[in-house]
């Protein structure tokens, strides 16, 4: 990421001086987590959290349990949330926060015990107009509503704001669970808009067919492109003529192609919406879809990008793809602070204009100065950090 800020920052005239602050985290936090496992025993996790930047506003960013998660990723993963809002222009910095564990490994009550816990640790540097964390990998609605329950025990009054993507009945938004993944649909119907591309019976693969990869897909299938393959971590589904989506369920199908194998699967679209690092040096020039449009945060390396790009193969980054999540929390925490629920159509409506403003700047910076569009998503951002 470094790079791709100086490259913006030198496309823009910036001297070091106006950037440099950008390059690392205004804060790192590491605790260890006691929890009392179901046996009797305590086990101890590792969590983290990272303050990235507060220059537009307070921190935000979800919080992901899983059994690979370091410092090292959290920290990346908080810088990319500071570009990530604002390239959408909304009044947050960014932030990210991890638990080394593997939650199918737990149970439910000790997943509970681990999320209070963690909370307890990180609520001196939490606040609802200071850090403000989220759902990430591995987390939902029920882990933050335990989040913002302890919380608010911590300080002694009702926080809803604290947090987003909450139980609806705790504070949450109506549309904030679907909110990345239909951002990422207003953003393909954008791009091929501009293309001048029909996007009925588009060719479409999606790797990662979880919450962003199931409603990106939904949505696609009932405009009417062409879902051909979707994957988990058991494998990939093909079918040439189309998975029919609402019907579709993967626990009732064996998986007849591997995960490499759909990623190379020629198709218009190629959706990654699973892990970071998937698309690398090693595999890039097998890469035969005409767009890639990043679901997941980091999917396609620095070294796969110049190779991507050498392909004549356009790449829309994480940092304006899969920014409808981000949004819609903006608004969710909007609604609890001004005590108000808005409706569904509200909230869409809302979406959409943020998303499809965010992608005009972009695409016309892109075309502008003929450089990608990560180079021109940086831009936009960095031009929104340092004009303050």
């Amino acid at each position: 990421m470094k790079k791709i800020i100086e490259a913006a920052a030198k496309q823009l005239g910036l001297e070091q001086n106006d950037y440099i602050q950008f390059l690392y985290p205004e804060r790192e936090i590491c605790v260890s987590i006691p929890v009392m496992m179901d046996d009797g025993q305590i086990q101890v996790f590792q969590g983290y959290r990272v303050q990235h930047s507060s220059k537009l506003g307070p921190y935000k960013g979800g919080i992901r349990f899983h059994h690979e998660v370091d410092m090292d990723e959290v920290r990346s993963l908080a810088a990319w949330m500071t570009f990530k809002c604002a390239v959408v222009d909304i009044p947050y910095g960014g932030g990210k926060g991890g638990v080394t564990v593997n939650p199918s490994k737990l149970s439910i009550s000790e997943l509970e015990n681990l999320t209070r816990e963690f909370t307890r640790k990180l609520s001196p540097v939490l606040g609802e107009r200071f850090d403000i964390p989220a759902p990430d990998v591995n987390t939902n609605a029920q882990i933050m509503g335990w989040l913002v329950c302890e919380y608010s025990k911590s300080v002694g009054k009702p926080c809803p704001a604290v947090v987003t993507g909450k139980p609806v009945e705790q504070g949450g938004s109506l549309g904030r669970k679907e909110a990345t993944g239909r951002g990422l649909y207003k953003i393909i119907k954008e791009l091929y808009n501009r293309l001048g591309l029909e996007l009925k019976n588009a060719t479409i693969v999606i790797q990662g067919y979880g919450n962003v990869g199931y409603e990106v897909a939904k949505l696609l299938h009932e405009y009417g492109a062409k879902i051909i393959a979707v994957s988990d971590v058991c494998g990939g589904y093909y079918n040439k003529d189309g998975l029919n989506i609402p019907t579709f369920y993967m626990k009732s199908e064996k998986p007849n192609i591997s995960n490499s194998e759909l990623l190379e699967m020629p198709c218009d679209i190629l959706i990654p919406a699973a892990l970071g690092n998937q698309i690398t040096e090693k595999n890039a020039k097998n890469i035969k879809a005409k767009y890639i449009v990043e679901g997941a945060n980091g999917p396609v390396t620095t070294d796969a990008d110049a190779i991507l790009q050498s392909k004549n193969i356009m790449v829309v980054p994480d940092i304006l793809a899969n920014a409808g999540g981000v949004v819609v929390s903006y608004f969710e925490w909007l609604q609890n602070l001004e005590n108000q629920k808005w409706t569904i159509d509200q909230v869409n409506t809302n979406l959409e204009k943020i998303m499809f403003s965010a992608f005009e700047r972009v695409y016309k910076i892109h075309k502008n100065k003929n450089i990608s569009m990560r180079q021109a998503a940086y831009i936009a951002a960095l031009e929104r950090l340092t004009r303050k």
